[in-house]
């Protein structure tokens, strides 16, 4: 029995090439020094993926982790963690996903899947307790996620198992190809989908009949009745009437009215039109259901259906607020229809919809200054094509004509394409910028820059400043700095805030919450995890809060070093010239521009980086545990 409960003491390992499937005790040390999720992920690809690793080779590994907090009642834990070297940057590479794949993994037995090799013929995974088997996926191949997940629940003869399965995009190598569970929900970003077709998975199939043990029952509920107490004040208070009664479709509206909505991609960041795409509509007009992840009580995910017109008999779960961003404003979209299709077809083919958004978005723009004509297109890329956004995507998924030049992410479609297209392609670390712009609010262009995966939002980004938490902002960091924090575009103490957001939300990922509930509203924080932590895994090194802080450091440590290792140093940590030299042309943050270098050199100094290179002193690694990660950067000369 694993010593420690909160993890079911499983590591499953799969070897596609040989066809061996192998249960091996998961590593104590593991668990004690990276708890769960990420922090798992960061530990197994450093050891096991190495800088000559092609992600879409079979030496890539692609690992499906979860966390100590997976399947319990805690509120809300039912997400989980993909993992590899992203086939669309190079680099680190994950993608979070909700719903209920992976509190199933944990009723099955196992707390990780690492999948490495190559299958010969296509295959998906088939997980019922104890039993683990590969199974023919040949006649799934060319599906849909919704015809594949509806197939293997036939073929196994059971509605209940949880799927998670790519769809013709992953199967062609669409390099931001996503992941799709339970229909609706998307391990989306960093290529995840394309590192599982590359393996000849089609799928992964779960059936638990287990449970999850917790050290101290009696303080387990205790902490947990607390945070369910929260729930009911912050989230009603506070959420009820944006995320509980619209989901995130109403962040267009609130983030239009700072001025940072994306909009033709990124020209600027108002868009005019943004309340015909927003939350009201889509409640009003075409929300039609309600879901939840396990253990959540915000239900933030939505239901949507079209019931006549063009695109009659759509349904789709969401779409969420980046979807309508990058499918909408960002392509100068105000056709909310074409948005909820066009998010329907990313689910069924398991797009990635911000990076599918983006690369359109990037092509328009093209289209608009002449860099890419009909002729090349082949489909007419105006601003605002509801027609060209839809026929873009099937091409993306199928790899045809044009769509497979943007199939590969607007990096390498600005290489392709060059007559200066590159002073377009709006990426950081070649992944596709989420929705938010770094001008109208400054921490957002750092959270931007550093983000180990790209341009990220899931990583380090504050909303204390957007939304106003005030008293969490004097609580956290003290009263002095709270003016220069608040102020959207001031760039003074961003470097403190961005680092320890980006610190929380390595050991939120690791255990694994939701971001709601530690980024909107702001419940969760370091003195609560030492609260929780030690009730529910046993660890009694975890109530102290300088340990949580060292561990949260070591996978974001682990992270950047994996990401030198493959050849990135400071000047990578950078935005496109857009957000630095063209001020915003309009609406409420008009004139402003991301000054970025202020807020680096006090984040690389916070986190006693090297300012010169961006790489990390051995001193750091080894105050860290992190000693053997500083002697291989030594070899390949990467420390400063």
């Amino acid at each position: 029995m694993f010593k420690y409960k909160g993890y079911r003491g499983t590591l499953l390992r799969v070897d596609l090439s040989k066809n061996k499937l192998t249960k091996n005790p998961l590593p104590i040390e593991l668990a004690e020094l990276y708890i769960g999720g990420t922090g798992f992920c960061a530990r197994i690809l450093w050891d096991e993926v190495g800088p000559q690793t092609d992600p879409l080779g079979p030496e890539n590994r692609l690992i499906f982790a979860t966390g100590p907090l997976t399947g319990t009642f805690f509120p809300p834990s039912g997400r989980f963690v993909i993992a590899a070297k992203s086939p669309l940057t190079g680099i680190w590479g994950e993608a979070h996903c909700g719903g209920h794949w992976g509190p199933e993994l944990k009723y099955a037995g196992y707390d990780l899947i690492i999948l490495q090799g190559r299958a010969r013929n296509p295959v998906y995974l088939n997980i019922n307790d104890s039993s683990v088997e590969l199974r023919d996926a040949t006649h799934l191949w060319n599906m849909d996620t919704r015809e594949t997940t509806e197939a293997i629940r036939a073929e196994l003869k059971d509605d209940t198992v949880e799927v998670a399965c790519i769809g013709q995009a992953g199967e062609r190598k669409v390099k931001f190809a996503s992941v799709i569970c339970d229909f609706y929900h998307a391990a989306g970003r960093s290529g995840m989908g394309a590192v599982m077709g590359s393996k000849n998975v089609k799928a992964v199939a779960v059936r638990g009949s287990g449970d999850v043990e917790v050290a101290d029952p009696e303080g387990f509920l205790k902490v947990a009745e607390e945070a369910y107490g929260k729930v009911t004040v912050e989230w009603r208070g506070v959420c009820e009437g944006s995320l509980g009664k619209y989901g995130t479709p109403n962040l267009v509206t609130a983030i239009n009215e700072i001025g940072r909505l994306p909009t033709k991609n990124h020209l600027t960041g108002f868009y005019d039109n943004a309340e015909a795409i927003g939350g009201h509509v889509l409640r009003d007009q075409y929300r039609v259901g309600r879901q939840s992840c396990l253990s959540c009580g915000i239900q933030c995910k939505y239901i949507s259906y079209i019931n006549n017109g063009l695109y009659e008999g759509t349904l789709t779960g969401g779409p969420e607020y980046e979807s309508i961003m990058a499918l909408g404003s960002n392509c100068f979209n105000g056709d909310v229809e074409t948005i909820i299709h066009a998010n329907l077809l990313c689910n069924l083919y398991g797009l990635d919809t911000i990076s599918t958004g983006k690369v359109i978005s990037f092509a328009m723009e093209c289209y608009a200054n002449g860099i890419v004509t009909r002729r090349e297109t082949g489909i007419n890329l105006n601003w605002g094509s509801s027609m060209g956004i839809v026929e873009l995507i099937h091409r993306i998924a199928k790899r045809e004509g044009f769509g497979n030049i943007l199939a590969d992410g607007v990096r390498a479609a600005a290489k392709h394409i060059g007559k200066r297209a590159e002073r377009y392609a709006m990426h950081v670390k070649g992944l596709e910028i989420s929705g938010q712009d770094g001008r109208a609010q400054q921490s957002v262009a750092l959270t931007h820059a550093i983000g180990c995966r790209g341009a990220d939002h899931l990583r380090s980004l504050s909303s204390l400043e957007e939304l106003g938490f005030t008293q969490t902002l004097a609580t956290r960091f003290g009263e002095e700095y709270v003016q220069d924090l608040q102020n959207l575009h001031s760039t003074q103490h961003k470097g403190l805030l961005v680092k320890d957001m980006e610190d929380l939300y390595a050991i939120v990922d690791s255990l694994l919450l939701c971001k709601y509930g530690t980024m909107w509203p702001p419940i969760y924080y370091f003195d609560d995890i030492a609260k929780l932590l030690p009730p529910l895994t046993g660890m009694k090194q975890y109530a102290d809060i300088k340990n949580i802080r060292m561990t949260a450091e070591r996978i974001c440590t682990l992270r950047r070093a994996f990401n030198i290792r493959e050849g990135l140093t400071r000047s990578d940590d950078c935005l496109p010239e857009r957000f630095l030299k063209e001020p915003m042309p309009d609406g409420p943050a008009k004139g402003m521009v991301a000054e970025l270098e202020p807020m680096l050199e006090e984040y690389y100094e916070l986190r006693r980086w090297d300012s010169k290179t961006g790489w990390i002193p051995r001193n750091v690694l080894k105050k860290l545990g992190l000693s053997d990660v500083a002697d291989e950067l030594e070899r390949l000369d990467k420390l400063p």
